[in-house]
């Protein structure tokens, strides 16, 4: 299979997560890029998103990152789920930014994927850090 191929099997997986994900459908994700083993999503933040002090819940970041995880880690066609994930939140957010992420695989296995994802606002600043770790059940997408 192809490079371009890949790319339409793993959109297509991607298109049948995200039909099903109700959290990623009410944060406003929007998919520009999907592939095996990458994901580039982002999100306007609104104000039903802030906390206390008037930026983004902590778990908004992490849910957009946590997404990434997932829809790169499908893509490669094998069932994954994430089994330790962490973020370091570097800069506020706000309401109206614009978050965007970035998706490296650093390794990938018969059993097991990490990777680390960036989610930077729309003057390309880092707003936080997430590692995923995801293990690759055996069991193939149907598509």
């Amino acid at each position: 299979m192809d490079m371009d191929e890949k790319i339409i099997k793993a959109s297509k997986i991607v298109d049948k997560m995200y039909d099903n994900d109700p959290m990623s459908q009410w944060l406003g994700i929007r998919r520009l890029q999907d592939g095996p083993g990458f994901s580039v999503l982002s999100m306007t933040v609104r104000k039903e998103m802030l906390n206390g002090f008037s930026i983004a819940h902590g778990g908004i970041a992490y849910c957009l990152a946590d997404s990434a995880l997932a829809f790169a880690s499908n893509g490669h066609g094998t069932q994954s789920v994430s089994i330790e994930t962490s973020i370091s939140h570097v800069a506020p957010v706000k309401e109206g930014d614009v978050l965007t992420t970035e998706v490296e695989e650093k390794n990938l296995s018969n059993r097991t994927g990490l990777y680390y994802i960036t989610v930077k606002n729309q003057d390309d600043k880092v707003v936080a850090y997430f590692k995923g770790t995801v293990y690759r059940t055996g069991k193939e997408w149907e598509i």
